[in-house]
């Protein structure tokens, strides 16, 4: 054979391995998302008409959360956050959109001592998605249902979804230890 076939020969293999190699390193990003984020890997793939695009603002949000300076919270404010939680359960039989609204703000207020930022819903729930996968569609729920009670278009059983929702979030959060925080 002459050279210009073995050099053919030469790139051709050149080009399989790196798309072997290519390929191996997707299937390695996209294992990392999936346990990553669970379920939120799939709704985020559902939503988009792309899998590279739902895969790449997954990896957005994690690079978003990398920056964040997560904090610990300290055992007073763990009991100062459980006290106010248990009072809006027990205000809830009087005045469940008052509970709803308390539940939010708490969350929110949860959210901002530990370091994340709390000026935009869907930063937020993107950035909570990255350390609690599993509750953060429960936080949106909720949070649809709070949007919905300002505009007066909610059940009573809907505001006990509400709480029911933020409470799976706010528990996560408030038993979050040192190990996932940066």
């Amino acid at each position: 054979m002459d050279t210009i076939v073995w050099i053919i020969i030469a790139v051709a293999v050149v080009l399989v391995v790196v798309a072997v190699v290519a390929a191996i390193a997707a299937r390695r990003r996209r294992h990392h998302l999936q346990e990553r984020f669970g379920s939120e890997y799939d709704r985020t793939i559902e939503g988009a008409d792309r899998r590279r695009e739902a895969e790449r603002d997954l990896r957005e949000r994690e690079a978003r959360h990398d920056e964040l300076e997560l904090r610990p919270l300290s055992e007073a404010s763990r009991q100062r956050y459980s006290q106010q939680w248990q009072e809006m359960q027990s205000g809830f039989v009087d005045r469940p959109q008052v509970a709803v609204a308390d539940a939010d703000r708490l969350i929110t207020d949860l959210m901002r001592e530990r370091g994340y930022p709390v000026d935009d819903f869907d930063t937020r729930s993107d950035l909570v998605s990255v350390d609690h996968p599993d509750v953060v569609e429960n936080y949106r729920t909720a949070h649809g249902i709070a949007v919905r009670t300002v505009e007066g278009r909610t059940s009573t059983e809907d505001l006990r979804q509400a709480v029911i929702s933020y409470r799976a979030l706010f528990e996560e959060m408030l038993t979050d230890d040192q190990s996932s925080v940066n």
